[in-house]
């Protein structure tokens, strides 16, 4: 059995792999999303939410259907998005002000996409697990994004900046 940081390390590179020669922002994040939702276990839900028209807009994802609009500072994507931090909650339903898109979510890592100093998109990922998340995970999947940042054209994204 592949242990789970070698895992994480062959998902990034397996995502490298497949955007590198594609930097359309749509394609990049509809692939990713799959490719998350592949190669890491216990998630019910992985995808974006893309900042447009002052709200997170619901973008590419894998799962069962989702919130379309969240607010900023809004549950854990809100929040993320206006701390402009990585947000790691062990257990969705302590959280102040979650929104339950999913009731069978139970633990949450959601990551900023920050490009030219904005935050464009966050990044969610969802658990039927509770403490589903660790260092980790919070570790390479912020290696995750950072590839998707390098190897995407974002410009389309950014003329509302």
């Amino acid at each position: 059995m592949i242990k789970k940081e070698e895992k994480l390390q062959n998902m990034n590179q397996a995502l490298k792999a497949l955007i590198e020669p594609e930097g359309d922002w749509l394609a990049n994040l509809a692939n990713s999303s799959a490719l998350l939702f592949e190669f890491m276990s216990d998630i019910n839900w992985a995808g974006y939410y893309i900042w447009k028209q002052d709200q997170l807009v619901l973008g590419p994802f894998q799962g069962k259907t989702a919130c379309v609009r969240i607010d900023e500072d809004k549950g854990v994507c809100g929040t993320a998005y206006s701390q402009r931090k990585i947000m790691l909650v062990d257990d969705v339903h302590e959280f102040p002000g979650h929104i339950a898109c999913d009731p069978n979510s139970k633990s949450e890592i959601v990551l900023p996409i920050i490009v030219g100093g904005e935050v464009i998109a966050v990044l969610d990922i969802d658990s039927p697990k509770k403490s589903r998340f660790d260092e980790l995970d919070h570790e390479y999947l912020k290696e995750f994004v950072d590839i998707l940042i390098d190897e995407t054209d974002f410009l389309p994204l950014m003329e509302k900046f």
